[in-house]
């Protein structure tokens, strides 16, 4: 099941308090500098892709447990935690305005001699995919990058239904994307599953995108009347008129067709003749309401549906900021981060009983439960 989980990820009002954030940010470095001394890397990387980890991560931190913020100050700890000099990676972006500086900031890392403008190229990428090749209702609003200096990549980005204030996190990594529009996900954790949910990067709509590629490559005025063809399918039902015992019965929400495409953009793609759908996604005015279009003329007038299966794993040691399970014990916190901090000293001066010894911890530790779908 690594695309899908659920976990409650509410919008809860108010901030992080600064007691809380400052005691997370040294636990957090020290962490990370553990598995980065243990086992490198690329391994925290790994690690911050497994939406399970993560959120116990969170936890570890002291966030609560159900909470949109466990994704946005976790993200925005690890960022002011993780050092390139002293971890060998960092993370870039954050919610909202901070979102837009990913670019600029990706590109500050060509001093280092990494490839900042394939970095903002993926950077890019992943957010279009999670805005429109993959339709569930949600927001994006933070997106945040982290990179190591062998171009190993994590992203974690998260959207909002701003209806039920549920918020959807989606995680992304180099190890495992192969390809970015071919189930590229890591993991994806939410605390609803749909009914429906477009799904253009599932296995299950290969022969759906290709039918949209060549779609996209017919005249603009037929690929126009495809759509008001298919905008008919969407306006009235015999349904209601049906008598009988039978349960009443209702259409399914993806025959709710957009009310409109970027003509100039399918202009353009036509122009342009992608070669693949990876092409076509990725162009410049290609959004949600066409890439939408495409795949319901796709199935309604060609035959060959997309997949609309919602594509959609938690423990505690500190607490939580709202006393969910249990408030945070702040003096214990600060004494489990000295505890880290001289044990970190003490295996750089030789030391190894008490690294030996929360080696052993892992021993004790009990399995984590999921819940899957």
């Amino acid at each position: 099941m690594k695309r899908g989980g659920v976990a409650d990820l509410k919008l809860h009002p108010g901030k992080a308090p600064h007691w809380l954030v400052k005691r997370m940010i040294p636990m957090a470095r020290a962490l990370c500098q553990f598995i980065v001394e243990e086992f490198g890397t690329a391994e925290l990387l790994q690690r911050l892709a497994d939406p399970v980890w993560f959120q116990a991560l969170s936890n570890v931190l002291g966030y609560d447990w159900d909470s949109s913020g466990s994704t946005t100050v976790t993200c925005g700890v690890l960022k002011t935690a993780l050092d390139f000099e002293r971890h060998g990676m960092l993370g870039v972006g954050g919610k909202g305005i901070a979102s837009r500086k990913v670019p600029l900031q990706l590109r500050a890392l060509e001093d280092y001699g990494l490839d900042g403008a394939g970095l903002v190229d993926i950077s890019r990428s992943v957010a279009k995919v999670d805005n429109a090749a993959v339709q569930d209702g949600y927001h994006l609003y933070q997106h945040v990058f982290f990179v190591d200096s062998e171009e190993n990549w994590t992203v974690v980005q998260q959207g909002m239904d701003y209806e039920s204030t549920d918020a959807r996190r989606y995680h992304w990594s180099s190890f495992t994307a192969e390809s970015l529009i071919d189930e590229p996900h890591s993991g994806l954790i939410s605390g609803q599953v749909r009914d429906e949910a477009l799904d253009m990067t599932s296995k299950n709509s290969v022969s759906c995108r290709k039918v949209s590629v060549d779609i996209i490559k017919e005249d603009p005025a037929r690929v126009r009347r495809y759509f008001e063809n298919v905008k008919s399918y969407g306006q009235s039902t015999l349904i209601p008129w049906i008598e009988g015992d039978d349960p009443p019965q209702e259409l399914p929400s993806y025959k709710v067709v957009p009310t409109r495409m970027d003509w100039d953009a399918v202009r353009s793609a036509y122009e342009t003749q992608p070669s693949d759908y990876e092409d076509l996604l990725f162009m410049n005015g290609i959004g949600p309401a066409t890439i939408k279009g495409l795949s319901l003329i796709s199935e309604m007038i060609f035959g060959t549906p997309a997949s609309w299966a919602d594509p959609v794993r938690m423990c505690f040691a500190f607490g939580g900021k709202d006393g969910v399970p249990f408030p945070v014990p702040r003096k214990e916190y600060d004494k489990a981060i000295q505890f880290m901090e001289q044990t970190l000293c003490d295996s750089k001066l030789g030391r190894q009983d008490k690294v030996l010894a929360l080696k052993r911890l892992r021993n004790f530790a009990p399995p984590i439960l999921l819940q899957t779908v």
